[in-house]
């Protein structure tokens, strides 16, 4: 039985609960391996483990369990009658559930077959124990990292004036699959010129031109897992105020990365890295977080925000992306990933940050 499932059944004991039935895809992932569409895992306090499937999922599923050690079981009369019956055979009373992701559907179909069971919400529970993650997620998000920049080095080598923002994101897009990604983290971001003030702007037929700032923002998978990260980089030259801002830019996130530790509160981390734009009457430019947790979703876990209540804790993987965007004129970011280890932090991104003129 591997580690994850381990820690859901301390959960369940924790809860005082008799089970617990998830159903998330990100979860579902986390306890068996792989992220099915659809079906639910059910682990009973006992140490009975279940991954529901349908036929479309059994063969993949069964492959996995030899890892996992979830017992597969293919539906015939759908995934709630299942489930119930699963439920009688262990004489679940209390049972807990993603009451924070789960659909209205879901939720009223698998309740209205368990009659008489009680709901026991996990809130964010799940989330806390994905966000502390284990050495063997971090090398492999070390690899979708790795893929991606690998991806990144050589599209620069195709960057050129003339070019438009959709034709160079396909093919980093192209890129990435070829260095073994399993799929994109998110909708890459490939932007020029004024585009570059939209911190999440669309690659459109805008083309590249001379003295311009391109902005990537880019992630591979592998295994389930994401990388993130953002570079912005000058064709042909960049004019003295480009190189000051970026030059800030730089500052404040290596500020922000210096202030990240293991029990320092994520507000003060977002603050470390304001407080160096604000010097320069820069921070009304920096409209978002500095940074969120990676790990089998592109957003999971603590937010680096002024609003965040929550405090980073060894395990953590973050986001660290301060920006500025100057309407109608142009924007940059610079963004890396972090762990924080149990020996300090780990920035996993290697490319480098200073200025690179194409």
């Amino acid at each position: 039985m591997n580690i994850n499932i381990e820690k859901c059944l301390t959960l369940i004991q924790t809860l005082d609960s008799d089970a617990m039935v998830l159903c998330n895809e990100a979860n579902m992932h986390y306890l068996c391996g792989f992220s099915p569409s659809e079906g639910f895992i059910l682990l009973t306090k006992d140490s009975d483990a279940y991954h529901i499937v349908d036929s479309r999922y059994t063969e993949t599923a069964q492959q996995h369990a030899k890892e996992s050690g979830l017992s597969v079981i293919e539906i015939n009369d759908g995934f709630y009658p299942e489930i119930k019956r699963l439920c009688e055979k262990h004489g679940v009373k209390r049972l807990a559930y993603e009451n924070q992701s789960i659909s209205l559907a879901t939720y009223r179909k698998l309740f209205d077959e368990l009659k008489g069971v009680e709901e026991i919400p996990l809130d964010d529970s799940i989330m806390r124990l994905r966000n502390r993650k284990e050495p063997y997620e971090i090398e492999l998000m070390k690899k979708a990292n790795h893929i991606a920049e690998t991806a990144f080095l050589e599209l620069l080598n195709h960057v050129k004036a003339g070019k438009t923002e959709k034709e160079l994101a396909a093919y980093f897009d192209y890129l990435m699959a070829k260095n073994g990604s399993y799929g994109l983290s998110f909708d890459t971001i490939l932007l020029t010129g004024a585009h570059t003030s939209m911190p999440h702007g669309v690659p459109g037929e805008s083309t590249v031109k001379e003295g311009d700032f391109v902005l990537f923002d880019f992630g591979a998978t592998y295994k389930g897992y994401h990388s993130d990260m953002t570079r912005t980089v000058a064709v042909g030259n960049a004019t003295d105020e480009m190189k000051w801002a970026y030059n800030l830019v730089l500052e404040a996130q290596l500020a922000g990365i210096k202030a990240l530790n293991a029990g320092e509160k994520c507000v003060d981390v977002y603050r470390a890295a304001y407080d160096v734009l604000d010097r320069e009457n820069m921070a009304q430019y920096f409209r978002h977080g500095l940074g969120h947790g990676v790990g089998l979703e592109i957003h999971e876990g603590f937010n680096a925000s002024p609003r965040s209540t929550d405090t980073y804790e060894v395990g953590n993987v973050t986001s660290v992306e301060p920006g500025i965007y100057l309407p109608d004129k142009f924007g940059i970011r610079i963004e890396d990933v972090c762990y924080l280890s149990p020996h300090g932090r780990e920035n996993l991104a290697t490319v480098t940050k200073e200025l690179i003129i194409l």
